[in-house]
């Protein structure tokens, strides 16, 4: 019984959340493209989020602060539009807001999909250098904890 349990669990947990960041491509509001996937060496955190989600909104001032606080280090923000934003809102909102980090598009959701399923916004994910996902976030993150992490990586990492 124990055994099946595990298994159980094991299975479940492999069509859940990945522990690796998987091969994905993001299109940014710029044209260009990145590959999320790819482990090139920063410490990232991709921010699933809306212009329709209000907790969203108010939590960008404090995510551009934080990408300002640690980009000269080696880490970056991808914030990527969900599936049902327009992408003239999302370039409107950005160029407003004069966002410092990459923002990006999810058409199809493929991309949400491929972190396991992001059902709601905000959802977060914090990276290592080596493309592992460390955390997850659900809602607006505890800055002053995710700062204090995000420095604990920088420095171990360097």
């Amino acid at each position: 019984m124990l055994a099946a349990l595990i298994a159980s669990v094991l299975m479940l947990r492999g069509q859940g959340h990945p522990d690796q960041v998987p091969p994905l491509t993001v299109a940014l509001l710029d044209g260009q493209h990145l590959d999320l996937g790819s482990a090139d060496g920063r410490v990232r955190l991709v921010e699933f989020w809306s212009t329709s989600c209000a907790p969203c909104i108010r939590g960008m001032p404090r995510l551009a602060e934080t990408h300002r606080k640690f980009a000269a280090r080696g880490f970056e923000v991808v914030a990527v539009a969900m599936p049902y934003d327009a992408p003239e809102h999302v370039g409107a909102f950005a160029r407003r807001e004069n966002l410092p980090f990459r923002v990006g598009f999810d058409p199809s959701g493929a991309i949400g999909q491929g972190f396991g399923g992001v059902n709601a916004t905000p959802t977060s994910y914090l990276i290592d250098r080596d493309g592992r996902i460390v955390k997850r976030y659900i809602g607006i993150p505890d800055h002053r904890a995710l700062d204090q992490r995000i420095e604990q990586m920088l420095t171990q990492s360097s």
